[in-house]
Parts: structure tokens; C-alpha cells; sequence
């Protein structure tokens, strides 16, 4: 396990090839091509600005404005999500590499992963943009752990997929589980609510890995009160790694049947 584990850095220009071409098919054969990463998070903020300014207005105190308020954690949201979801068929739709001798498997979830981390990346502007619009202005001071934040997720992230990549060759049900389990995930993460209005689920919300980074990329863009939830991220990064290297553990015991499987 722990040579396969060193072995990834030397895999890190195949995984950034892999990532260019993942991206390069994304959007192969549309009008706009790669703009399509700024276009879609400028589409869907400015609806949620549209819908909860005129529509569905919420009048939520210290949420306002709400559309840049739910923007703040769902852009991350969707990172992790989508990620998840296509980590974890991986396996099963690159099984003509994985049937390659020398190809290693660990390499499929990460090069999703990381496509969907550009993705996220390039939706910032967008936030940004809306953010200077409505005068939204973040936590100065606490801002460089906005790094710490994503390199949490990341890992956090990377572990998940790991586990359920490998454990949907085996069991095809998981990638469906997996979107099931996705939609109650969401609404059970304070993102299109602050966890300050349920006071009394304070514990359920605490065993919620992603309410502890929603509620960071809350604190450090969107509240101006202080990074008084570092605690609880530094945890949450500390029982990723635990998670991450449980989870290799995992994928390399079963590493060997993928190639029959797929």
C-alpha cells in the first residue's frame, strides 16, 4: 500500500493529461466550448438572484443577499457532488485502461476530482463578481485559510472516492445509493439555510462532515465575524487523512480484481 501511495506523485503528469482531456471532451463540440465553466455558475447565480429577489423573496436576517448567501457554499457543494458521483462510476468507464498492465486505477477518481476542482475555480469569478455587485465584502484577515478549506475538501473529497470507486466495480447499486444519498445530504447541510436558525440540531449538524466546510467558506466569504469555526475544520482535515489512507487501504486490497470485474 504505502509504495503504491508514493507512487502517485510520479503519476501526476498522466493525471494532468487525463484532466485536459476530460476537459477538452466536456464541452467537444458545443459553440462555447470551455466558457461554458464561467457561463454555467453566472447562469445559475444570476436565477437564484432572480428567484430569491423577486420570486421567492427571503427576507432572512444577516442572509442578505440570500442568493450570494446559498452561492457561497453551494459552489463547493457542487465540486464535492459532482465529483462524487462521477468518481464513483470511474472505475467501471475507464475499464479499457484499467485492463492495461501497468495503468493505475487510483489515478481515474482523482483526474474527476480534479476536473471538477477546475470547474470550481473558475466559478469564483462569478462569485466574486456578484459579491463586489451587492457589496458583499469577505473576512480580509481570514482569508488565506480559504486555501486550507479547499485542501480539505480535497482530501476529504478523495478519500469518499476512493472507497466507492472501488466498491462500485463490485457492486454496481453503490453509484445510485450514491445520488440517493446525495439529495438528503444537501438538505441536511446548512447551505440554502444557516445553521443558526435550528439551534436545537446543533449536534446532528456537527456530525455532518460538509456542514463544517459550508459553514467555513460562509465564515471566510460571505460573514464578517471572524474564523470561529477553524477548530472544527482542522478536525475535519485531520480525520480526512485518517479517512484517505483507510481508504487507499481499501482500493488497493481490491485493486487487483478490477480488471475482471469491469
Amino acid at each position: 500500500m504505502w509504495h503504491n501511495l508514493g507512487q502517485l506523485l510520479r503519476y501526476r503528469g498522466l493525471i494532468q493529461s487525463l484532466v485536459a482531456r476530460d476537459l477538452k471532451a466536456r464541452y467537444r463540440g458545443s459553440m462555447l466550448g470551455f466558457f461554458w465553466s464561467f457561463v454555467n455558475p453566472l447562469l445559475l447565480l444570476t436565477i437564484y438572484s432572480f428567484v430569491f429577489t423577486y420570486l421567492l423573496q427571503n427576507r432572512a436576517e444577516g442572509l442578505q443577499p440570500y442568493a450570494v448567501f446559498m452561492f457561497t457554499a453551494l459552489l463547493p457543494w457542487t465540486w464535492f457532488s459532482s465529483s462524487l458521483t462521477e468518481a464513483t462510476g470511474s472505475l467501471i468507464s475507464g475499464g479499457n485502461l484499467i485492463k492495461k498492465v501497468l495503468f493505475p486505477a487510483e489515478v481515474l477518481p482523482f483526474v474527476t476530482i480534479l476536473s471538477n476542482m477546475v470547474h470550481f475555480l473558475l466559478g469564483l469569478p462569478i462569485l466574486i463578481g456578484f459579491m463586489v455587485y451587492y457589496h458583499v465584502t469577505p473576512d480580509w484577515p481570514q482569508l488565506p485559510w480559504f486555501l486550507v478549506i479547499v485542501s480539505v475538501q480535497l482530501l476529504f473529497t478523495a478519500a469518499l472516492s476512493l472507497f466507492l470507486s472501488a466498491l462500485a466495480v463490485h457492486f454496481r447499486d453503490v453509484r445510485d445509493l450514491v445520488s440517493n444519498l446525495l439529495t438528503f445530504w444537501f438538505f441536511a447541510t446548512p447551505i440554502i439555510y444557516s445553521y443558526k436558525d435550528f439551534p436545537n440540531y446543533k449536534n446532528y449538524f456537527d456530525w455532518n462532515p460538509f456542514t463544517h466546510l459550508a459553514i467555513s467558506y460562509q465564515e471566510i466569504l460571505f460573514f464578517d465575524g471572524g474564523f470561529g469555526h477553524w477548530k472544527w475544520l482542522l478536525a475535519l482535515g485531520g480525520g480526512s487523512v485518517v479517512l484517505f489512507l483507510a481508504a487507499y487501504w481499501v482500493f488497493d486490497r481490491l485493486r487487483d480484481s478490477f480488471s475482471e470485474a469491469v
